[in-house]
């Protein structure tokens, strides 16, 4: 055994440590002890550490390893405890690992993609404390560091989109996704704030024990479940961190940022979070129906129609982004369909070729002196070998191509959504389906406008690689450069080139999970009891049951799906965008003159930002300001503060008349007094 608290503890503390040291002596903050070398060596050492630390920890677990303890206690309330603590079991050791490792790769990757930035240290600092805040996530064995994890990796995330902060795309985007993720954790604090009520604690395990006596409870005033009203408010938190319809529109934004945390924010952690979390309260989740109906069909929505929106896009990042909103649908509709184990499947997978596509983009984008746009672009294949097979392969894996990691995480939960009984698995099912083919074309079409075809770039500019490959982070002047504001596309010149080792060596790292990760591991934590007594599925919900009747090895699930509909789904995307972007290019063109319209609902995103602009935000600035003008300066200020001073001052004018300060007024308004007493003593007692 290798585990110990203090391991648990040194594990979650290291990315810390290297946050604290790069972010205080190496930006200025305390001085500028830590250089750039040292700011990298440092944190990828501790983050390294916690790599290693997260590997031991799972083969303890593999070996029967159970803990629950407390660390710290925070505070008493009564008699509940809110502490600080580790739950150590298969399914936060599984995400320990997937977190740790594609950070460590993504801390590697930005040596060579930020080399020349002058926020250097700032960006290590950044992603080493987003690191700390994700493993207080998964390794908290209470809803308040679940709730500290969950708003720090917002709060980083904050950070990183909005890492250039001169420039105001990107200022936008952060700020876009603080508001949007806020709307999210209003519901994700108010199904904390249930359960801790009907419970009476925060504890995990004390709530999953009560979880019969819950199921029983209804909301004072309703007749609804209170398992169904907290689940559902968990599951609107999980919305805005995992970027599910309607609360997805910050994450295409994010691309704003650098690449490296699109990888590891976008594609591996932050928006995996929301996944976790519903993996994690399966014992109650599993109780409602209903939660479980609005999540398939939440999910459903997001996996085909957010995808659809890649298609049109023109930028690499948003591409792959998009792509992310598609496969986060995907985990959804497992989760819905109460196969929280294949859900998790699929985020490891993902975790690692999605990881690898967006470090790709960031080589291509590198190679191609940072030019985004991949209509300039075509025939880097011969320009840049080692990023075109590493993105081969990661598309592959997305598609969902037999033998590929994405393939058996992808199919099951298209296998799961069928055999589910809740009320939306038939939609989902075939949302799914179609899903396949809508991945598969736009992810063929990013890789044969990349890779293939006809040369589009400039090559008069002839740039020196070594003086300008990282111009667009050696400047001053973010704002002034606008290196990612997609206006100076086609403009930097020289022939495209294969990246640094810093940077390709994390992408074949990624890419062999990328393709042995599935079949090495889908038997064992879909069928082999891995998630046993840590994931809870009711029998009400044969989906997982259903689908393991049909299971006889990875060889055989593999052979098999040759002869499958997804298969020639996604085998018909390929094709499509073969013969539309290699072929005959004309087509694309023809196909958006003759659908105007869907494209125009295509290029406005559904008018989901229309409406947050125009109807939401304007709305709330216009009831912002009537209530500021009538409410406070009207009513208040003017009616109650000024209005009870005038009052004040009217009848301190007409009182100020009978002082004059002549005696005789004065005895003259006495006699009359005395008058009006004697006559009411006379007539009013009768």
């Amino acid at each position: 055994m290798f585990s110990s608290p203090s391991l648990y503890l040194a594990i979650a503390l290291a990315p810390l440590l290297g946050a604290v040291l790069a972010g205080l002596f190496g930006t200025g903050f305390l001085g500028r002890q830590i250089g750039r070398r040292a700011s990298h060596m440092i944190t990828i050492a501790l983050v390294a550490f916690s790599a290693v630390g997260s590997v031991l920890v799972l083969l303890d677990v593999l070996n029967g390893l159970r803990y629950d303890g407390t660390v710290y206690t925070w505070m008493m309330l009564g008699q509940a405890k809110l502490e600080i603590g580790f739950l150590i079991d298969p399914l936060s050791a599984l995400m320990m690992v997937v977190v740790t490792s594609v950070s460590l790769m993504v801390h590697i990757y930005t040596i060579g993609y930020m080399s020349e930035d002058p926020g250097y240290q700032r960006f290590f600092s950044y992603i080493s404390l987003f690191t700390f805040s994700m493993l207080m996530l998964v390794m908290a064995n209470n809803m308040v560091q679940l709730f500290f994890g969950w708003e720090a990796v917002g709060l980083v995330s904050y950070l990183l989109i909005g890492f250039w902060y001169t420039k105001p795309t990107a200022i936008f985007a952060n700020m876009k996704a603080f508001l949007v993720n806020r709307v999210g954790d209003f519901g994700f604090v108010l199904g904390i704030g249930l359960l801790f009520a009907y419970a009476g604690t925060m504890h995990y395990g004390d709530i999953f024990k009560q979880a019969g006596d819950l199921a029983k409870e209804t909301l004072p005033g309703t007749s609804w479940m209170l398992v169904t009203v907290a689940c559902i408010c968990l599951f609107i938190g999980a919305m805005g961190k995992s970027a599910q319809v309607p609360l997805h529109a910050w994450l295409p934004d994010s691309m704003e940022g650098p690449t490296p945390i699109s990888a590891l924010i976008h594609a591996a952690t932050m928006v995996t979070a929301g996944i976790f979390m519903v993996a994690r309260f399966s014992p109650i989740f599993e109780l409602s129906d209903v939660a479980l109906s609005f999540i398939i069909i939440i999910g459903a929505i997001g996996a085909l129609f957010l995808g659809i929106l890649g298609i049109i896009q023109t930028d690499i990042k948003r591409v792959v982004a998009y792509s992310t909103l598609s496969q986060l649908g995907y985990m959804t509709v497992a989760l819905g369909a109460s196969a929280y184990s294949v859900a998790i499947f699929h985020l490891m997978t993902h975790a690692f070729f999605k990881a690898l596509l967006f470090l790709g983009a960031g080589s291509v984008i590198i190679g191609m002196h940072h030019d985004q746009d991949i209509r300039n672009m075509g025939g880097l294949r011969k320009y840049m070998p080692i990023t075109w097979i590493t993105f081969l392969i990661g598309t592959l894996a997305l598609v969902g191509t037999p033998f590929f990691s994405g393939f058996y995480s992808k199919e099951h939960i298209i296998e799961a959504a069928a055999a589910s009984t809740v009320w939306g698995s038939g939609f989902a099912q075939y949302a799914t389906l179609i899903g396949v083919f809508v991945t598969s074309l736009y992810s063929f079409r990013v890789y044969f406008l990349v890779f293939h075809g006809k040369e589009r770039f400039d090559t008069s500019g002839g740039h020196d690689h070594a003086a300008h490959a990282h111009a667009d982070h050696a400047h001053k002047d973010h704002a002034a450069h606008k290196d990612h504001a997609h206006d100076d596309h086609g403009h930097h010149g020289g022939t495209p080139h294969e990246s640094p080792w810093v940077v390709t060596l994390p992408l074949v790292l990624l890419a062999i999970p990328s393709v042995i990760a599935g079949a090495f591991l889908c038997d064992f934590l879909l069928f082999g009891g891995y998630f046993k007594d840590t994931i809870v599925v009711l029998a009400q919900h044969p989906a997982m049951a259903t689908i393991a009747k049909t299971w006889h090895g990875w060889v055989a699930y593999s052979l098999h799906a040759f002869v499958t509909v997804p298969f020639w789904l996604m085998i018909a995307g390929a094709v499509v965008a073969w013969y539309c972007y290699l072929i005959n290019p004309k087509v694309p063109a023809a196909i958006q003159s003759k659908l105007k319209l869907i494209n125009c609902v295509l290029e406005n995103k559904y008018f989901f930002d229309w409406f947050y602009e125009q109807v939401i935000a304007r709305g709330s600035r216009m009831l912002g300001q009537g209530l500021w003008q009538k409410a406070d300066r009207g009513l208040i200020d003017g009616l109650l503060v000024n209005g009870s001073a005038k009052v004040v001052g009217m009848i301190a004018a007409v009182t100020r008349r009978l002082q004059t300060g002549y005696i005789y007024h004065y005895a003259f308004a006495m006699i009359i007094g005395l008058m009006a007493a004697i006559t009411y003593i006379i007539f009013g007692t009768k």
